[in-house]
């Protein structure tokens, strides 16, 4: 298949998109598919559509292109449109396009709305789905109206008085958060209430509305779910602190155990849990969903990811290869499922 990788963007999370992209256009190259990595904002500047799949794409240096443009990307904001040279002509010449974006401008339905308009075909989740799970204001809304189990919050908009934190019907402790953020950018835990006015002032830095919610006390797990099928659960167990950026991305700073170490009853109960969640947001072809569980054993699904970390040693890579897939396989998969 003629395939592109997209990744980069513009969002907080380019630099793991970035990651993501190049591996996945190494394991689909492996795999003999004609693959073009591309940055859905920089762009591939004199690119050929009609020769741009022949030969072997240099996904190395493709990758380097990409990170040449990291410096810049803030100031060519807002004089250009989105997508970058040559990318909507290579997307329609494909025949699928393998969605590497994280964040906003990429996970949150606009480029799935626009390939929709244009007849691209794209792996991930639509439009409504992808917006949906973005809005951590709207996940906790439908996932209430659904009755899946999630931590009681509320919204705050810039400009917004910020009320105490024995006031906002929340309390202490609590996780502060970017309503559309990813990778754990901008979210912090406040146990005071001069740690939540300092929470919520440094996270209006990257967005205009927030989420105040009840901090859950327990371990953290996620689940898969790709074309209906629950897959095992995965359980994070950061060494230090939460599972926050840093956790996420640097070696050694959090053990993950797949299968998550539960009873099947609990096991059971944290899938169907993942997959109502999956259904209540709209959600195709695949997600991952976190979850806490507290001491009591009460579980709650805190958002869903609809185009999650894709090295191999991210999350659902993990969950895959605890049923025999391996890396290659998965990415294969997720084309797969998606068209």
């Amino acid at each position: 298949m003629k395939i592109v990788v997209l990744a980069g963007g513009t969002s907080t999370e380019r630099s793991i998109s970035i990651v993501s992209g190049t591996q996945v256009a190494k394991a689909l190259q492996g795999r003999g598919h004609q693959v073009v990595l591309v940055d859905v904002f920089a762009g591939l500047e004199g690119a050929d559509p009609a020769t741009a799949f022949d030969g072997v794409c240099d996904v190395e240096a493709a990758a380097q292109y990409m990170k040449s443009f990291d410096e810049k990307i803030e100031s060519m904001k807002g004089r250009r449109v989105f997508f970058g040279p040559k990318v909507l002509e290579l997307c329609s010449a494909a025949d699928c396009v393998f969605m590497a974006l994280h964040g906003a401008n990429g996970e949150d339905g606009k480029i799935q709305a626009a390939f929709d308009l244009l007849g691209i075909r794209y792996t991930g989740c639509g439009y409504l789905g992808s917006a949906l799970a973005m809005d951590k204001d709207m996940t906790k809304q439908i996932f209430r109206q659904n009755g899946v189990s999630t931590p009681a919050g509320i919204s705050i908009r810039r400009g917004e008085e910020l009320l105490a934190a024995d006031e906002n019907g929340v309390g202490l402790p609590c996780v502060v958060k970017p309503a559309c953020g990813g990778s754990s950018v901008g979210v912090a835990i406040a146990r005071t209430q001069e740690e939540y006015r300092q929470a919520a002032q440094s996270a209006f830095d990257y967005e205009d509305v927030l989420i105040v919610e009840q901090y859950v006390s327990g371990r953290e797990f996620s689940v898969g779910v790709i074309d209906e099928e629950v897959y095992p659960v995965i359980e994070i167990a950061p060494i230090e602190g939460f599972y926050d950026y840093t956790n996420k991305y640097k070696a050694g700073s959090t053990i993950e155990t797949c299968p998550a170490l539960l009873t099947p009853e609990e096991t059971g109960r944290m899938q169907q849990l993942a997959l109502d969640a999956y259904h209540a947001l709209h959600l195709s072809g695949y997600g991952r969903m976190d979850v806490m569980m507290n001491e009591q054993g009460e579980m709650f699904c805190l958002e869903a990811n609809t185009l999650p970390g894709m090295t191999p040693t991210s999350l659902l890579p993990q969950e895959a290869a605890a049923v025999g897939m391996d890396f290659a396989s998965l990415c294969e998969k997720l084309i797969e499922v998606s068209l």
